[in-house]
């Protein structure tokens, strides 16, 4: 199957025009799902642990995100897509330098924005990966503690902004005690760090 083009402009001239990622999406949407060979299947499994959930802007949620740092006793997994909120970066410096050990997976174009506190993060001596293997690296997930019974995960729609808590309608899961569940998500971490970029001061 090949990528059908306008008579009016040829596919040398079309690549010179668009951008590669442009072409890319442009192409699956033509060819649908037949373009893309998913590689593993979902996964179902039991429901342990507890809940918290919040929705900004009525709710607290940046302060949420920074007591669960503030309590974190070994390790903090981050994977971020815009990282602005001043506070949340922070308070994982301030983990790292009691010990915790922080690492942090940022989408590479995001981490450009004049705004972005993932430099700041990386001045602070926190290991840094910038993923630009995809359209976004649109992950907004904090692992704590995984290998502990206190295991932590956070996730949602939540950007770390101050536009996700002043802004935004957003939502804030706190998924606690569901060790199998984190397990998965640091899977799928440390797959992103294979493929991301380590930060170059």
């Amino acid at each position: 199957m090949t990528l059908l083009v306008p008579p009016l402009l040829s596919k040398r001239s079309l690549k010179k025009i668009l951008p590669v990622k442009f072409l890319v999406l442009a192409a699956f949407c033509l060819l649908g799902t037949q373009a893309f060979a998913f590689q593993t299947p979902s996964r179902t499994l039991a429901a342990t642990g507890s809940i918290e959930v919040a929705f900004s802007p009525e709710q607290d949620t940046a302060g949420m995100i920074i007591k669960a740092i503030n309590q974190a006793k070994k390790q903090v997994l981050v994977q971020a897509f815009s990282f602005t909120h001043k506070d949340i970066a922070l308070a994982l410096i301030a983990a790292y330098r009691r010990g915790v050990e922080v690492k942090l997976i940022a989408d590479l174009e995001q981490s450009e924005h004049e705004n972005d506190k993932v430099a700041q993060i990386a001045q602070a001596k926190i290991p840094v990966w910038l993923d630009g293997e995809h359209q976004s690296a649109h992950n907004k997930v904090m692992l704590i503690d995984v290998d502990t019974p206190q295991v932590l995960i956070i996730t949602g729609s939540y950007n770390f902004t101050f536009a996700a808590q002043y802004k935004n309608a957003e939502n804030l899961l706190l998924l606690r005690g569901n060790a199998k569940l984190a397990e998965l998500y640091k899977e799928n971490w440390l797959r992103h760090q294979l493929h991301s970029q380590a930060w170059q001061q």
